[in-house]
């Protein structure tokens, strides 16, 4: 069993090769270059991380995918109305706009998952942990009344997603937010009804601007 000494240097580790990577990229990033940024020697390395680089990157995947999960909380476990809605809005988009290039989603969509498949699994598990809150979020906001009551929830929870990492891969290549902030309010505005039609008047067409 791991000493809590011994937890705060596997998590050292894990963080200084999760900035190396945010900064240089995987390819670039080596076990000297982490040792340096933890102040731990290689012997403490395989010691936490046996199976050496594989092991390691899978590490920083799982921490990764955590801070893209957590970062979104407590907004992502409460959409039930529009106000709770454009919360998380503004929350996703001003975070991603705030790390720019070294955002933990663009590391695992565009960096660490390549290198790795066990990376690719965990990816894959937050992505769709993160659907389904999507998808929760939309049934309920569809049972208050605030959402359009036609569309699919899983559909819908899909693109949603799926506006968030275009707009984050965009980011990534360009450094700019617009393409995100642009998905996510076409996303809200195709779901969510406008306060003249909330609670069931006219509910079954898609929302205008």
């Amino acid at each position: 069993m791991a000493t809590k000494k011994g937890a705060a240097t596997r998590q050292r580790i894990i963080e200084a090769a999760t900035a190396e990577i945010r900064e240089r990229g995987t390819n670039a990033t080596t076990l000297d270059d982490v040792g340096r940024r933890s102040g731990t020697g290689k012997s403490q390395m395989f010691h936490y991380f046996p199976d050496g680089r594989e092991q390691l990157l899978l590490a920083v995947a799982e921490f990764e995918a955590a801070n893209v999960f957590d970062g979104q909380q407590p907004y992502l476990g409460k959409l039930v109305s529009r106000a709770a809605w454009e919360s998380w809005r503004d929350l996703v988009v001003g975070q991603y706009r705030d790390q720019g290039r070294y955002c933990p989603l663009g590391v695992l969509i565009a960096d660490v998952g390549r290198h790795s498949t066990a990376a690719q699994a965990v990816t894959a598990q937050m992505i769709r942990r993160w659907q389904e809150c999507i998808r929760d979020g939309i049934v309920a906001t569809q049972a208050a009344g605030e959402a359009n009551p036609a569309l699919d929830p899983d559909r819908t929870a899909a693109a949603v997603v799926a506006g968030i990492q275009g707009g984050v891969s965009v980011l990534i290549s360009t450094g700019s937010a617009d393409h995100l902030e642009a998905a996510l309010d076409l996303c809200l505005d195709h779901l969510l009804l406008p306060d003249d039609r909330v609670a069931g008047v006219d509910a079954g067409s898609p929302r205008r601007s």
